[in-house]
């Protein structure tokens, strides 16, 4: 089997687990009570030793083929959404590593409930919000950037009469629209979360 292949299934099956995670992030807005009842039902389905294993054994595969694609095809690269999907694929690759990481050492090593509160630590507090942000940020953009560049290599056709770059042009403002609205939910629309003091470890308190 190709890397471009492999790297294309392993693509599906975390696409399926960052659209859940995302649209827990949605839920946000509505308060992190929700935020929190949302991630415990989701757990049952993800947190669990089989799909787990799947999903990180997933993440290191399309990191190791991302990065080997990257190096192969970033010469060759001619069209707008082309370059989209290189560098967006670039980023998330450095933020899948960064955030598992943080995420496992988390759990194992700090012993905390990497839920609500261990993922809006930094964003709520200054001055780690400057970078945290548009940390986060730009991951969410970056999916969807490299969504929109998938889709515009491979859709063919025009959808109700809009060419496939202008397909792959309403993927991105939904992923830029999408960003914004989980940043106003996970910083309380920029009023702030009061993080329990188990986290202040995190923010060096």
């Amino acid at each position: 089997m190709s890397t471009t292949k492999i790297h294309y299934i392993s693509g599906i099956t975390i696409t399926i687990f960052i659209v859940l995670h995302l649209f827990n992030h949605i839920c946000s807005l509505f308060g992190e009570d929700l935020h929190i009842s949302v991630m415990e039902s989701l757990r049952i389905f993800y947190r669990n030793i089989f799909i787990e294993t799947i999903v990180i054994s997933a993440v290191f595969i399309q990191i190791i083929s991302g990065l080997t694609l990257f190096k192969k095809k970033r010469k060759g690269v001619i069209s707008g959404f082309e370059k989209i999907h290189i560098w967006s694929g670039l980023y998330l690759a450095l933020f899948l590593i960064i955030h598992l990481s943080a995420i496992l050492s988390g759990r194992f090593i700090l012993h905390l409930n990497t839920n609500f509160y261990f993922g809006t630590a930094g964003l709520n507090t200054f001055p780690f919000n400057i970078f945290f942000i548009p940390y986060y940020g730009l991951a969410i953009i970056s999916f969807f950037g490299h969504i929109a560049g998938v889709h515009y290599k491979k859709m063919k056709r025009k959808i109700l009469h809009l060419t496939p770059n202008q397909q792959s042009k309403i993927i991105l403002f939904c992923g830029l629209s999408f960003t914004l609205l989980i940043i106003l939910g996970l910083t309380n629309y920029f009023h702030g979360v009061r993080i329990p003091a188990e986290y202040n470890v995190l923010i060096g308190k």
